[in-house]
């Protein structure tokens, strides 16, 4: 196969594998950890500002994950607070070999418009799925728990004009994600000319 059929491949076969998807307690390997990162970090940005703020979690790390998040919900929702949802937020992470908290560190460049530092995050994360794909591992990307909550952000490094934009969970697949099916382009592309 030649690059193009290859990449063709790679990002026609991209799923989203949840946790429960997971090998329980099977890790992955620190040097490819580094190397989806690394990929990550190569997706493009305005102004080569490199918007992203990622907190990669592992081990011991996962543990101070859960319990932080799951605190944080109980506080900051004592009139729709939920059993389940606490339990949840604890056990989750526990699930996965690596979850990756992604953030966004606003553009010193006041010139760049915050939609674009969000779009240049939202391609790394775009590069962490292929990444993940190529070496058969899976994951996905949630904006649940505490994603949008002001009191998490310094727990991740971010400042006041920076955002949490979720979390990717990352594991050794032991249920794949069924195939995916995708419109044709005719219905959501316009050609002009």
């Amino acid at each position: 196969m030649n690059n193009a059929e290859i990449f063709n491949q790679l990002a026609r076969s991209r799923r989203s594998v949840f946790p429960d998807q997971f090998v329980a307690g099977k890790k992955v390997d620190q040097e490819i950890i580094e190397e989806i990162m690394t990929n990550a970090t190569w997706a493009p940005n305005h102004g080569k500002e490199e918007p992203w703020q990622f907190t990669v979690f592992s081990g011991d790390g996962l543990k101070e994950l859960a319990d932080f998040q799951a605190e944080l919900y109980k506080e900051t929702t004592p009139d729709n607070f939920k059993e389940a949802t606490y339990i949840k937020l604890q056990q989750q992470p526990l699930k996965a070999s690596h979850v990756i908290a992604i953030g966004m560190k606003r553009s010193a460049n006041k010139n760049i418009p915050e939609v674009e530092d969000i779009a240049a995050v939202s391609c790394a994360v775009q590069n962490i799925y292929l990444s993940l794909t190529a070496y058969g591992l899976g994951g996905y990307w949630t904006t649940g728990g505490v994603t949008y909550r002001e009191k998490a952000k310094p727990f991740f490094g971010l400042g006041e004009n920076d955002k949490l934009l979720g979390f990717f969970y990352i594991g050794h697949v032991a249920v794949p994600s069924v195939g995916g099916k995708r419109e044709g382009i005719a219905e959501k592309i316009r050609w002009v000319g």
